[in-house]
């Protein structure tokens, strides 16, 4: 990756903190938040001007006498939230209704997991995830000749034993556009399965996967926008411009050292001789673009660089071929 692109992912701020900790509450704890709010006194300072003199130009009103209430508003019901959590079996993740994609998928596997196979992709099918209002959900109808693929998060791959799990990762809102031939179908596939094969040497391995929407500078005013397609009918799938993984690889021992790696990867056709390590970058750049927050409890002294610990690099398989014999359902 060159280091224009690390310095836009270290620089850009997505500004999506917020959503993502809104995603960890339910509508019904967030009225119930907003309810406390509303019958709960506060002391609020507002600043009221005066031009009497040693008189103080702040004054101290309870909510019962300010002369504004804005939580009234809730009276008609509440914004937000625009993240919707969900929790299954194969995987956790965070709908961002604004793009009609994941803001981000959690999964885990282990050598047991892998070595399970219970699942079969060929009686899985994709669909509409109705935990989300039908007016914020990816439809199929989206991805019609839309030329993108419906790219996992979490890999179907990853949750072989179970057919229910496996069911799971065919929801939309574990899928992102994703260009097709040299990327969904060739390296992102061979990048999924270098963490697969993590779980040789670590005997749990953590995934954090999704989208990002970075800058690209115009070379006409110099300027640097976030631009990117819109798929769908009306359009409303937004298609991402890149897109992260943060693996945590576990160890052995209960509190010990955590081997951590984070990749960011073009939404676009990659050569498979392009060494994986040209895509790494600090978790932090990823935190930056993202507007998440990864490892926060994993103190310094438990942290280890992933590509340092272990070899990063791909073993190229035909899964383009592969994936031809499934039915597109």
């Amino acid at each position: 990756m060159s280091k224009t692109t690390l310095a836009v992912i270290a620089a850009v701020s997505a500004g999506a903190g917020a959503c993502a900790t809104a995603a960890m509450y339910t509508l019904r704890s967030s009225e119930k938040k907003i309810e406390t709010i509303a019958t709960t006194t506060t002391t609020t300072t507002i600043s009221k001007p005066t031009t009497a003199p040693g008189v103080p130009t702040n004054q101290v009103f309870s909510q019962s006498t300010a002369p504004v209430n804005p939580s009234g508003l809730f009276e008609y019901g509440f914004p937000g939230p625009v993240n919707d959590l969900a929790s299954r079996t194969a995987l956790i993740s965070s709908y961002d209704r604004r793009t009609r994609n994941p803001h981000w998928v959690a999964e885990h596997i282990t050598a047991a997991s892998l070595a399970t196979h219970s699942g079969d992709r060929k009686n899985s099918a994709f669909v509409e995830d109705a935990a989300v209002p039908d007016k914020f959900r990816a439809h199929l109808k989206d991805y019609f000749r839309s030329g993108y693929d419906r790219g996992h998060q979490v890999p179907a791959a990853d949750a072989k034993w179970s057919q229910a799990a496996m069911d799971e990762t065919f929801f939309l809102s574990n899928m992102c556009p994703q260009v097709g031939e040299g990327f969904n179908r060739d390296y992102w596939a061979h990048f999924e399965d270098f963490c697969r094969r993590l779980t040789t040497s670590y005997p749990s391995v953590r995934i954090v996967t999704g989208p990002l929407y970075l800058p690209k500078r115009d070379p006409a005013d110099n300027k640097w926008y976030v631009r990117y397609e819109v798929i769908g009918n009306p359009p409303n799938v937004a298609v991402p411009t890149h897109f992260y993984k943060v693996i945590y690889a576990e160890g052995t021992t209960p509190g010990g050292p955590v081997a951590l790696g984070a990749f960011v990867l073009p939404n676009a056709r990659i050569p498979n001789d392009k060494p994986l390590t040209d895509f790494e970058v600090p978790i932090e750049a990823v935190e930056r673009a993202s507007g998440l927050e990864f490892a926060t409890k994993l103190p310094p002294q438990r942290r280890k660089r992933l590509c340092a610990d272990t070899n990063c690099s791909l073993i190229i398989k035909q899964y383009a071929d592969r994936q031809k014999a499934f039915p597109k359902k």
